[in-house]
């Protein structure tokens, strides 16, 4: 009875080692939702967002009246006051009050009539920082969902890198047994063992450097996703065997490439800066109020003191100054349009060269296709010769190699076709748009 609890309790140990390393199959749509909501760069430029709408309220509410309240209690050490009005009578015919604390409250309050129309180009410009912001984030994560594309797509091409060497592996692994006992037999040269060997120990080598990469590329992908480090990735292989049809214009890539939006929301945001500046041309003009009551200690009370008016405010000097400050103003937003002009065309270029390597690619994994079913006939040709001692042992391991890269180039072009066509979606701004994405 001792022993099976031991059995038992050893059991359920190895149950909970084991799932430490848990697989999780994973389709490229979740992988993609999970770096745009869980990832620390896609957090980082929500919190940018957010950051940038507070100072947009922040500026929004400059427009709104400024009011103050103060007030103000004062002891004083025996003030002499002397009194020069509301006297009343002969000189020194009454001893002057005494006094002793002070005691005074105020109320003010200014609403902005004009400013030059500062104060309504500030918030146009801070409107459309923001909106470069929200711009700049929804970039940000068009940039991760690629980089998942391609982590996954690396995954994927290790994954069957490591099962199809393996595969290889062990037939070559009985090739050598059988040549064993061949060359026990004396029906082959020692030498024809030797280089079946050694054709596996070089099998053995690749398939640990394939081992690494998988192991490298799924940390990668499961830190950037935010997955225990010791979760096993598996990516799901249907998604390579699609055919994916491009539909991207150059029109398409103007319109819906948000690092291009941004840009332009700056372009916006230096034309008002411009007019901020000019601003300092023109007069302040505030209406203003306010209420004040005092209490001076057994000299005099004041109440319902109420007081309004108008301000002007203007510097004269910026007649002669601010000129300075308008070319600069000018300048930065001549910059802006340039280089609006200049990402037009990088955009332009990025959607035409990303749909001729995704066309590209569709061509190679063509040729690829029969270049497995060439190289799987050949060895199949080769290795009848070599039963029939028509071949040697050299023409049948050069064709098992060559079957066994056939393979792998195949599965290399049907990820990198996968990878060239996100990344054509990227270059057009339509990749997070075209993955269907599901709610948390």
């Amino acid at each position: 009875m001792k022993n099976s609890s031991l059995w038992l309790g050893a059991f359920f140990l190895f149950g909970v080692f084991s799932t430490e390393a848990q697989e999780k199959k994973m389709a490229l749509e979740e992988a993609i939702q999970l770096a745009m909501t869980q990832s620390t760069e896609a957090k980082m430029a929500d919190t940018k967002v957010a950051t940038k709408a507070f100072e947009m309220q922040s500026v929004k509410n400059r427009q709104y009246p400024d009011l103050k309240v103060s007030g103000q209690y004062q002891r004083l050490t025996n003030a002499d006051v002397n009194l020069k009005i509301g006297g009343g009578g002969e000189e020194g015919s009454s001893a002057a009050p005494k006094v002793n604390q002070l005691m005074l409250g105020q109320a003010s309050a200014s609403v902005p009539l004009f400013a030059g129309f500062k104060i309504q180009n500030n918030i146009k410009v801070a409107e459309n920082l923001y909106q470069a912001e929200q711009y700049t984030a929804k970039n940000t994560k068009e940039q991760l969902a690629l980089d998942v594309v391609k982590l996954y797509v690396n995954l994927y091409k290790a994954q069957e890198s490591t099962q199809l060497i393996t595969e290889n592996i062990k037939s070559a692994e009985q090739r050598v047994k059988d040549f064993k006992a061949m060359e026990a037999n004396g029906l082959i040269a020692r030498n024809d063992l030797l280089k079946a060997q050694l054709q596996v120990s070089n099998y053995k080598i690749a398939l640990e450097d394939a081992k690494k990469n998988v192991s490298t590329i799924n940390f990668q992908l499961a830190t950037l996703l935010k997955l225990p480090e010791s979760t096993q990735i598996v990516p799901n292989a249907a998604v390579f065997d699609k055919n994916n049809i491009l539909n991207a214009t150059a029109e398409d890539a103007l319109s819906g490439r948000n690092d291009l939006e941004a840009i332009r929301s700056q372009q916006k945001a230096a034309d008002a800066n411009v007019k901020i500046a000019q601003a300092n041309y023109y007069p302040s003009i505030s209406l203003m109020g306010g209420y004040i009551a005092l209490d001076l200690q057994n000299v005099m009370t004041v109440t319902n003191a109420m007081n309004f008016g108008v301000g002007l405010s203007y510097d004269l000097t910026s007649i002669f100054k601010n000129g300075k400050e308008v070319k600069a103003a000018k300048s930065k937003a001549h910059e802006a349009e340039q280089v609006v002009e200049m990402m037009t065309d990088r955009v332009k270029v990025e959607n035409q060269q990303a749909n001729e390597n995704y066309q590209l690619a569709l061509k190679q994994n063509k040729v690829y296709q029969e270049a497995v079913e060439q190289a799987t006939e050949n060895y199949r040709i080769v290795k009848d010769k070599y039963d029939n001692g028509l071949s040697d042992t050299n023409d049948l391991l050069e064709a098992d190699v060559e079957q066994l890269q056939s393979k792998i180039n195949l599965a290399y072009s049907k990820a990198n076709s996968i990878e060239k066509y996100y990344t054509a979606l990227a270059a057009g701004g339509k990749l997070t748009s075209s993955v269907t994405l599901t709610k948390n």
